[in-house]
């Protein structure tokens, strides 16, 4: 059972990802919030896996609220799901923390499904975003340079977070810790001159496109 957690104030939007999430098997909705205030009080205490993030809120932005609640549960996996697609805010999410970044008029399916990629490590987001986020990175030959630096062993690494997997699920494929795991990727961070997971394997996707 997959525990999630709502942050959005439009009330029908909200009340659909809860009806959705609470019909489909394997899924529960824990909590929903209206507003930033309301997700740090209520968010913690229910201890969600995955949170959908709305990024206008009354009180501040999904933004500013993705950056505290990774800062109170690190663990939490958050995906942003607005009808922004401008790149500033896309990559200010990314920033702040958000392991995903989704359109509203995404099929429920795809939501489901990009909670579920979420939850198992993974960098869940549309086409066309995933399109404008690999679009900021500035330079074909500079990305495939940065790749190239890349051992072998942190290839392998970034192959597995591409498809999905988490930490542990690294570490039992091969044949590592799951500290170790962690170590490869500080280590790949550094050198793709990156902060998350998320950016570390859209860069990785874009210097292996420029490589062909």
């Amino acid at each position: 059972m997959i525990k999630v957690g709502i942050v959005e104030d439009n009330k029908t939007v909200r009340e659909g990802f809860e009806t959705l999430l609470n019909r489909t098997p394997g899924f529960q909705c824990v909590c929903t919030c209206e507003t930033v205030a309301e997700a740090l009080r209520k968010i913690p205490k229910a201890a969600p896996e995955v949170v959908l993030m709305d990024i206008q809120l009354p009180d501040a932005t999904g933004v500013e609220c993705t950056a505290k609640l990774k800062e109170m549960m690190p663990a939490l996996h958050i995906v942003v799901v607005t009808v922004y697609e401008d790149s500033e805010r896309i990559f200010q999410a990314l920033r702040a923390g958000a392991c995903g970044y989704l359109l509203k008029r995404s099929q429920p399916e795809k939501v489901i499904a990009a909670i579920q990629e979420a939850k198992e490590g993974g960098v869940p987001m549309t086409p066309e975003i995933a399109r404008k986020v690999i679009g900021q990175f500035r330079g074909q030959a500079t990305v495939a340079a940065e790749v190239e630096h890349l051992t072998d062993r942190e290839k392998e690494v970034l192959e597995f977070v591409m498809h999905g997997f988490g930490n542990k699920a690294i570490a039992e494929r091969l044949g590592v810790t799951v500290a170790a795991v962690k170590w490869h990727l500080q280590h790949i961070y550094e050198k793709l001159h990156v902060h998350s997971r998320t950016e570390a394997a859209l860069k990785f996707r874009q210097g292996q496109s420029s490589e062909n």
